[in-house]
This record gives C-alpha cells, sequence and structure tokens, in this order.
C-alpha cells in the first residue's frame, strides 16, 4: 500500500498566527484575566477543546464579557457592529483575524463606496458574515455560479466581485467569465481567495489522480475541508472527509493499492500523522 500525504495539509498562516496569538494571550493573562474567543478561533473542534482545558472559552454572546476581560478574535474575523461592541465592554482586544481576510474586508470597504458586492460564499459562515459587514449594507451573497444566474441583476447599477478567501477558485473563474460577458470587460474583480487555499485545492486535485481512495481530514464545520473533499470528488474518486482516527473507514481502504491524504487548513498535525500512521497499520 502507498501513502501519498499533502505537503500542504495542516495549518495554514492565518490559523498559526491565530493560535500563537492565543498562545500568547494565555501565558501572559491566564493566572488573572478571563480569556474569551469570539467564537470558536478556527473550525476544528479537537483544538477548541484542547484551548477549553487551559481555560478559554469560547463564546459569541458579548453582554457576558467585563471591563478588562480578553476577547481573542477568531481567525475568520468579525462583523464590524460586534467588534465595536465588544469595545464599548471595554474588553481587552487581540485581532487574530488572519492577514488575508483583514486585507479582502479592507478590499470590500473601498470598493462598496461606489459600487455593490456580489460576494461569492456561504452566506452562514463568520467570515462572509464579517466581509459583508464591511460593505456598506450593500451586498449579495450566494453560494455558486447557478445561484448567481439565477438573480436579475439591474445593469444599471454598479457592482463587484469578492469571495470569501476559501471558495474554489474554479467556480470562481467561471463567475468572473459570466460577469465580464454579462458588464464587459472592466468590471471589477476583486481575487480576494487566498493563495494557500488555490495551492492546496490544486494539491488535493493532483494527490486525487494518483489515488484509489482520498482521506480529507478536517472539521465538519469547517468550509476549507468541505470544499477539499469537492474538488477531489471533482475528479470522480472516491473519498472519505473524516474529523480523527475514529471516523477511518478501515474496512474500505485495505483494498486499496494507493491512498491519498489531504487536510483542512485548521487541522493540526498530530491529527493527520495518526491518520497516516494507521493506515501503514493496515498495509504490515
Amino acid at each position: 500500500m502507498r501513502i501519498i500525504r499533502g505537503k500542504r495539509a495542516g495549518f495554514c498562516m492565518g490559523v498559526a498566527l491565530a493560535l500563537k496569538k492565543l498562545d500568547q494571550a494565555i501565558k501572559r493573562y491566564r493566572d488573572y484575566k478571563k480569556i474569551y474567543t469570539f467564537g470558536p478561533i478556527i473550525h476544528n473542534p479537537q483544538v477548541i477543546n484542547l484551548y477549553r482545558e487551559k481555560g478559554v472559552i469560547p463564546t459569541e454572546n458579548i453582554s457576558i464579557i467585563q471591563p478588562g476581560d480578553v476577547v481573542i478574535i477568531r481567525a475568520h474575523g468579525v462583523p464590524v457592529q460586534e467588534y465595536k461592541k465588544i469595545e464599548d465592554r471595554r474588553a481587552h482586544i487581540i485581532d487574530a483575524t488572519c492577514p488575508k481576510v483583514k486585507k479582502a474586508q479592507k478590499l470590500i470597504e473601498d470598493y462598496s463606496k461606489d459600487a455593490t458586492l456580489l460576494l461569492f460564499g456561504e452566506k452562514d459562515h463568520p467570515e462572509v458574515k464579517g466581509l459583508l459587514s464591511h460593505a456598506q449594507g450593500k451586498g449579495l451573497v450566494f453560494s455558486s455560479i447557478n445561484e448567481l444566474m439565477s438573480v436579475e441583476l439591474d445593469k444599471n447599477q454598479r457592482y463587484f466581485l469578492a469571495s470569501q478567501t476559501t471558495q474554489d477558485r474554479e467556480e470562481f473563474s467561471k463567475i468572473v467569465e459570466f460577469l465580464l460577458r454579462e458588464f464587459g470587460k472592466n468590471f471589477p474583480i476583486l481575487d480576494t481567495i487566498c493563495d494557500a487555499t488555490r495551492l492546496r485545492q490544486q494539491e488535493a486535485i493532483d494527490i486525487a489522480k494518483k489515488s484509489d481512495i482520498v482521506i480529507v481530514i478536517g472539521g465538519y464545520n469547517s468550509g476549507n475541508t468541505r470544499r477539499l473533499a469537492q474538488v477531489v470528488q471533482g475528479v470522480g474518486r472516491v473519498y472519505y472527509h473524516i474529523e480523527t482516527l475514529r471516523d477511518l473507514p478501515k474496512e474500505v481502504l485495505k483494498g486499496a493499492e494507493t491512498i491519498g491524504i489531504t487536510a483542512g487548513a485548521s487541522t493540526p498535525d498530530y491529527l493527520i500523522d495518526e491518520v497516516e500512521h494507521a493506515i501503514l497499520d493496515l498495509s504490515n
């Protein structure tokens, strides 16, 4: 049995940076201040539970925050209005928003002064809610080109396109082609998909083409992990999206010659290692 493990599997820069800031806050404040993350700092339940054991409290209930409490803003960012409410509670805020998300927020804020946002993303995702809050209250969220094409856009209105940073690059390209065709070559396109996301998705495609089965590891609530599963499915390979080793379908894997492994941007190395070692054991 051969295993192909993605070199880009696991924490991205934004996730690593957010957790570094959280670790620093724990070291500095744990003994005399409450430490909250506003929402889960990243989308991985196992990581969140590890930090709970260290006394970190994930919450989206701003009313429980007291003056002087430490609040770490999650890697996905938060809506402008919620950030302001946390400030009004006189909390000590540590902003762990991914720099790529911060850049997207700023671009959307600038372009929204003169046009309406068309945002490619999951409307209930925390990053999308944050991005939308920077759009001067003007924005349309859609999750696919088909959903966008079903909307009657006013040709006399000015629009611009942006994307959730972890969205599917191939689908985004189709959306760009459609909008340029409909509105002309000068339609404003903000390419806000993170390069790490694009490269991870391309690597997953390459791995899938060489594998009989692909294991995609990451939180079931992780949007970027779900999209890795989607791009693998697009290649036509059998895949399993699992969260931890306990979800690994060992019996199914025994007959496979080549198994690919990829993982979402919020998946810690130890979870990937556990899965890889368990698959190796099957061949012994």
